[in-house]
């Protein structure tokens, strides 16, 4: 489940913890003639950054694209294994994006059709029911194996899946029946079509699922033309759809358009709650957090492919660059401009190295989970039961978030920025409802 916590509005915040006095409104005045001074170009920044992460992640998919069409003309073990690394190589600069998600009703509202997880694979393909198993009491279609399938009737509702398409998987079986573990599309999807499940558990290994699984002529697992129909509607959606966010970005693109409707002020709230609420409640919860008290392999983000530690490890970047106003692209040059770094520092030096050492705090803690998976200990190895180094290795990450969300709080107290909600999770405000305790 998923919280909000309410910020205290700064000018209530600062009534409670000091006088009313002359002073106090001769320092709000200079703070706010600072910020109402840097604000337009900290803004115009940080959809700058937008713009070349989805620009980037655009290209990254398209590579990714050609990788599956080598794939799917000749399926062998040498093109899946260029086609898992594409897509690992595709996670790169769309894990940096993910800073942008909350805030942005534009890309929240979007990012649901290339990113939703966790995924009952099911749906969409053959799995093993000794890990998996036959049935859910709240998923009609948890394995209607679609590949398989070229029709179905399930609860009264027929399907007609005889072309597997992006039609078909956009808007027939994408969240089908309003389950959200239905997902029929994005990476996720890919990644299982590609890796198949991971039936390792919490001990090592990803997916292994067999090139000649789309191998019309030698095939393994049944329907190998359709597992290819599936996987190149799947990519090619992606594409279309980071095409479109990527232009959402672009001059006079729609987010930038709802990001300067908010005015200046009201886009630093966006910029803030997008880092905040990626921060504490997303990757600090929902994504590392729940997966560790329950030890469960399931809840981990990129679990067929064991890529989880880079996505973290990108996802807490991707916070580190729009504080800094950084952005390292993937062809090799560097965004670099005014930033909640330095506007914080104009106003308070000290809060702004404070927030800087946090967020290198948490890269540390991320790179020591990716350094761990280095030595075979993914993530999903580090969060099992009895694994007490592993498990205090991914608590230290969830610690530094944790951290940096309070210090965040510091930095939008400061600049003035009020009434924020930033998401939270169960799994860090209360515990006992995850547990059930």
């Amino acid at each position: 489940m998923t919280l909000k916590r309410l910020l205290l509005p700064a000018v209530i915040a600062a009534a409670l913890m000091s006088p009313f006095t002359p002073v106090a409104i001769n320092q709000a005045s200079a703070t706010s003639a600072v910020v109402d001074t840097r604000a337009s170009s900290v803004n115009q920044h940080y959809a700058d950054i937008a713009e070349a992460v989805f620009a980037d992640s655009l290209t990254a998919a398209k590579q990714l694209q050609a990788a599956i069409d080598t794939l799917l003309a000749k399926p062998t073990d040498a093109n899946l294994k260029a086609a898992r690394e594409a897509w690992i190589a595709a996670r790169v600069p769309y894990q940096q994006s993910e800073v942008f998600r909350f805030g942005n009703a534009i890309v929240d509202d979007w990012e649901g059709k290339v990113n939703a997880w966790p995924l009952d694979e099911g749906l969409i393909d053959y799995v093993d029911d000794t890990h998996y198993g036959s049935e859910s009491d709240i998923n009609a279609w948890y394995s209607a194996n679609i590949i398989a399938n070229p029709r179905l009737n399930i609860g009264g509702k027929q399907v007609n899946a005889s072309r597997i398409d992006k039609a078909l998987l956009a808007e027939t079986l994408h969240e089908i029946d309003g389950v959200e573990a239905n997902v029929a599309t994005g990476y996720h999807a890919i990644e299982f079509l590609l890796w198949g499940q991971d039936l390792n558990g919490t001990q090592p290994g990803a997916g292994n699922r067999p090139a000649t699984d789309f191998d019309t002529e030698n095939c393994s697992n049944g329907n190998c033309d359709r597992r290819g129909a599936y996987l190149k509607a799947a990519t090619d959606l992606l594409v279309d759809d980071l095409t479109e966010m990527a232009n959402n970005w672009k001059p006079e693109g729609e987010a930038r358009k709802q990001l300067a409707a908010k005015g200046e002020r009201g886009a630093l709230a966006t910029i803030t709650t997008g880092m905040g609420s990626l921060s504490y409640g997303e990757l600090a919860g929902e994504r590392t957090k729940l997966g560790l008290m329950l030890h469960d392999p399931e809840e981990e983000h990129d679990c067929f492919s064991d890529n989880t530690h880079w996505s973290h490890f990108y996802d807490a970047l991707g916070i580190r660059n729009v504080y800094l106003g950084e952005y390292s692209r993937m062809d090799g040059s560097r965004l670099s401009g005014p930033s909640l770094s330095s506007l914080t520092q104009a106003l308070d030096p000290a809060l702004d190295e404070k927030m800087r050492a946090h967020l290198d705090a948490t890269q540390t803690a991320a790179q020591a989970m990716v350094d761990a998976a280095e030595q075979g200990e993914t993530f999903d190895v580090l969060i099992a039961a009895g694994n007490t180094e592993g498990n205090a290795r991914v608590q230290a990450f969830v610690d530094a978030l944790t951290a940096q969300t309070q210090v965040l709080e510091e930095v939008m107290a400061t600049l003035g920025i009020s009434d924020v909600e930033l998401e939270g999770s169960d799994s860090l405000d209360n515990p006992s409802a995850v547990l059930g305790s």
